[in-house]
Formats: C-alpha cells, sequence, structure tokens
C-alpha cells in the first residue's frame, strides 16, 4: 500500500533539479510515476533535447515545463539573453497576429529542447506600476487587451503541439510585493478582480487553455489563505468550466516556505483543489543551497502528502483525481504532432514595438558609452543580466551603477567616467534604466546625466510611462532582452 501511495504521490509532483544531466533519483522517480521536471536556467546544457529524450524514456508521458515568456524572462536563452519579443512589447503593438506568431515560435523553440509545457503566457494584468515581478512580463494594463493577447498566444503555443500554462491566477497584476520574498495581499472587492482580472482567464479557458498556475497572494475578501491554498479560490476555475491541469506557482517562493512550507504547501494545495505541484528551482536558495537540495525539496513536498493521506486530511480520491488530471495531458502531448511555425521576423516585431519622447540627436557616433543604472534581477526575472548592456555597448563601453546599492558619490563618478569616455571616442551617452515610473533614484541619476551629457539619451526597459517628464530624449524598449537592445542599439546608432 505505502509503495501504491508513493507511485500516486508522485503523479502529481513537478520538481526542477541541479545540473545539466538527469541525477539518479529523477530517473528513478520517472520510472515509478513520477509526472515530470521543469527546467530552469541551470539545466540548459549543450543537448537539452538529449536529455529530454533521457526523461522521456523513463516515463513516456512525462511533463517536461520550461519557464520560457520571451523578453525579459528566458530560461532557454538564459545565458545571452532572449530573442523574442515580450508580452509589454506585444501588447503596445497591439498585433494580435504578432502575438500568435510568438506563440508559435516559442512552441517550437520549446519542442526542439524536448519540452511540452511552456509556462506562458501571462495572463496578469499589470495594474499597479510599482509591481516588482509582473511588469513587462504582462501585455498590459487593459483588462480586454489582456485577454485578447492572451488568447492569442495560447493559440499561438498549443497550436505547435505544446501545453500553454496561463498565469497567475486570479491575477497578480495589482500588488507592489513579489511573493518570491513575500506574501502579497490585493486589497481589491470581489467586484473589482471580477472586472478587471479574471477576464483573461476566462479567455483563456474558452481557447480551450490546457493548464493554469496559480499565484501565491491573498485575497482578503476571499479568506487569509494563499489563492494557491484556497478552494474558494481555485473552485473558481471549475466553476467557470475549466477541465484542465491546474499547476502551483512554485513552493519554494518565500510565500509558501516561509507559511506552511514545502511539505504543507503540496498538501494544502491539493486539498485546494491543485491538480500538479510545481516544487521550485533548487538553487534559489543562492549560497546555502545544498548540494542534494533538489532530492531534498522533492521528498519534503511528497512526505508532506503522505502525511495528509495519512492523517486523512487529503483524501485519496482527490489525489486520485489530480493524478488522472495531469495523466491526461501528458498522454495528449505524447501523442501531439509539433507543428511547424513560419519563420519568425522577431526584430521587425520589436522595432514596431519602441517608441519616443522627445527627439533622438542625429546619429553621429558609431556606438554607445552605456550608464547601465537597472536594478538589481529577481529570482523570476533577470533584469539586470548583463547581456543587456552589454549588447547596447556593443563597441562601445559600458559602467554598471546600481543606485539602490551605491553611494551618489558612485553614481557620480560612474556618470562622470561614461561621459570621458564617450568624449575621448566620440560614443553617444545613453543611460539605461528600468524602473523610471517609480524610482526616484533613476530619475535623479537621469537628471544628473542630462547635466553632464545634455545630448544623452534615456533608453528604459521597464515599464514605460507617459507620465514621466525627463530632461532627455527617452526611448521605450519594454523588455529587458537580448533582441530588444541590439534593436534599440541599431536605432540609437541609426537615428536620424
Amino acid at each position: 500500500m505505502t509503495d501504491e501511495l508513493t507511485r500516486l504521490a508522485n503523479g502529481v509532483l513537478w520538481p526542477g533539479f541541479l545540473g545539466t544531466q538527469a541525477p539518479s533519483w529523477l530517473t528513478e522517480e520517472l520510472q515509478n510515476g513520477l509526472a515530470g521536471v521543469v527546467y530552469f536556467a541551470q539545466n540548459m546544457g549543450p543537448d537539452v533535447a538529449a536529455l529530454s529524450a533521457e526523461l522521456r524514456a523513463a516515463n513516456p508521458r512525462v511533463l517536461i515545463g520550461v519557464d520560457e515568456e520571451g523578453g525579459s524572462v528566458t530560461r532557454l536563452e538564459a545565458g545571452s539573453g532572449s530573442t523574442l519579443p515580450g508580452a509589454a512589447q506585444l501588447g503596445v503593438l497591439n498585433d494580435l497576429a504578432a502575438t500568435r506568431a510568438t506563440g508559435a515560435e516559442l512552441a517550437r523553440r520549446v519542442a526542439a529542447a524536448g519540452a511540452n509545457v511552456v509556462l506562458a503566457p501571462v495572463a496578469d494584468v499589470n495594474t499597479d506600476p510599482r509591481n516588482p515581478v509582473i511588469g513587462v512580463r504582462a501585455f498590459g494594463s487593459d483588462t480586454e487587451q489582456v485577454s485578447a493577447h492572451v488568447v492569442a498566444s495560447v493559440e499561438g503555443i498549443q497550436g505547435g503541439g505544446i501545453a500553454a500554462c496561463v498565469k497567475h491566477f486570479p491575477g497578480h497584476g495589482d500588488t507592489h510585493l513579489d511573493s518570491h520574498h513575500a506574501l502579497p495581499s490585493i486589497d481589491l472587492t470581489p467586484a473589482e478582480i471580477e472586472r478587471d482580472h479574471l477576464p483573461p482567464f476566462r479567455a483563456a479557458i474558452a481557447a480551450g487553455v490546457d493548464s493554469i498556475m496559480t499565484a501565491h497572494i491573498v485575497v482578503p475578501a476571499w479568506g487569509e489563505q494563499p489563492a494557491t491554498l484556497n478552494a474558494d479560490v481555485l473552485g473558481m476555475l471549475r466553476r467557470d468550466g475549466f477541465e484542465g491541469v491546474i499547476i502551483t506557482d512554485a513552493l519554494d517562493m518565500a510565500a509558501i516556505r516561509e507559511s506552511v512550507g514545502i511539505g504543507g504547501g503540496a498538501a494544502q494545495a491539493l486539498i485546494a483543489g491543485v491538480d500538479l505541484i510545481c516544487i521550485g528551482n533548487p538553487t534559489n536558495p543562492g549560497p546555502a543551497m545544498l548540494p542534494d537540495q533538489d532530492e531534498r525539496d522533492f521528498h519534503a513536498a511528497r512526505d508532506g502528502i503522505l502525511a495528509a493521506l495519512r492523517d486523512g486530511s487529503l483524501s485519496r480520491e482527490r489525489l486520485e483525481e489530480a493524478v488522472a488530471r495531469v495523466a491526461r495531458l501528458g498522454e495528449k502531448l505524447a501523442a501531439a504532432e509539433v507543428a511547424q511555425s513560419e519563420p519568425l521576423d522577431a526584430a521587425e516585431i520589436v522595432a514596431r514595438a519602441l517608441s519616443v519622447q522627445g527627439a533622438l540627436p542625429a546619429a553621429s557616433a558609431s556606438a554607445l558609452s552605456v550608464i547601465d543604472a537597472r536594478t538589481r534581477s529577481t529570482l523570476a526575472v533577470d533584469s539586470a543580466a548583463a547581456y543587456v548592456g552589454e549588447t547596447l555597448a556593443e563597441g562601445g563601453f559600458r559602467v554598471r551603477v546600481d543606485t539602490t546599492e551605491v553611494s551618489p558619490e558612485e553614481t557620480s563618478a560612474a556618470i562622470a567616467e561614461a561621459v570621458r569616455v564617450a568624449s575621448e571616442r566620440d560614443l553617444q551617452v545613453i543611460a539605461l534604466v528600468d524602473r523610471l515610473h517609480s524610482s526616484a533614484a533613476q530619475r535623479d541619476l537621469v537628471a544628473q546625466v542630462a547635466l553632464a551629457a545634455s545630448d544623452a539619451v534615456v533608453v528604459n526597459v521597464g515599464l514605460a510611462s507617459a507620465q514621466t517628464e525627463l530632461p532627455l530624449p527617452l526611448l521605450d524598449v519594454r523588455a529587458a532582452s537580448r533582441i530588444g537592445a541590439a534593436v534599440a542599439r541599431e536605432r540609437l546608432i541609426g537615428a536620424s
């Protein structure tokens, strides 16, 4: 009986793992019914397709997920930066055909890696510009527009034979806290949530989306538990006709790990109606990560499920229901034919999404001197990745200065150095920022740059804000990506 229950529990678990090769514990658990794995950046080795084939040999119905959104969030191109448009770029362009084509290309790339579930698109409506975890990952702040682009993205992804996973239900767009580090509370009325935040998820359900990811957020009007653990909140999905797989956001995020723990979170999520437990990225503890952190986290989740079965808080029937849903998706994807998408001109899409406030100076420099003042990366978004500044400054100069971590004197010195090099080498001075709309420090830096180099340009890879008045021309890119930086550089070098 214990072995039977262990196999059942395996059928709802979706762990991450360390390294670019499958550890022995992982292949053994896959042979014993483990639902699958989620790939993160540290799993992207020289032949990820061969790794996927090995996992599929251990379990033909394996679900291999990738947290790949394009724009500011990439795992497949974590080392060099995404070459796909991001949601905010697609949203401002508002070309549904471009969004659908981007989804199809995303599916093609995920399939080429041997994976079959893409953790995208983001269905959150970013109504709070202070939002530290969504921002440019969303298609925008207009509910109707977000809904339309979510549907187009789902159609593109699933038309390619890959499962889409819209996230983060019931909407992570109206928060100024990051659930990777805290437990956000959404102080909206049920009517406001119904009106502004649920429609994109309902549109995705109507479009036949295969899976939906929960958010670790509390809506006080619906109880004290985060949505991931709240049966009333998750029940909305079933009442709206969703018959697919409900997936948790990663349980190693602080909102769960530091409250009920990974084991308690796994059990409570299943009790609430979740079908698949995303355990998380074992590298997230950083220096505190243990050599066997992946296996420890996996066992913590499974032990929590088995303990709940033993004490009766989790019924076997509920677990079997979840296992069946996950298995059906695995069977569907195993039988799916991966479609070939038309070639995507991603640079053309990104270029059309650029917008300018003010007049760019006439191009006279062959390269740029970049003052990279972006905020530090988060667990979800590698927003401060060097590839953005390096791509923008190719052939020129770059100095990194995070205004939240250095003294005003160090900021002034960095600006002076960039201006000095620009003068010596005839470079265009650029202030690279990402939180103009919410960071007084970044706006102050722009003001200092303007005093030091009156012909400088601001390049913003974060949310655009029409209310931000600057003393310099502004180029809004709307993604911290390699392709966004490359297109912006071309625009600046070729500006007229």
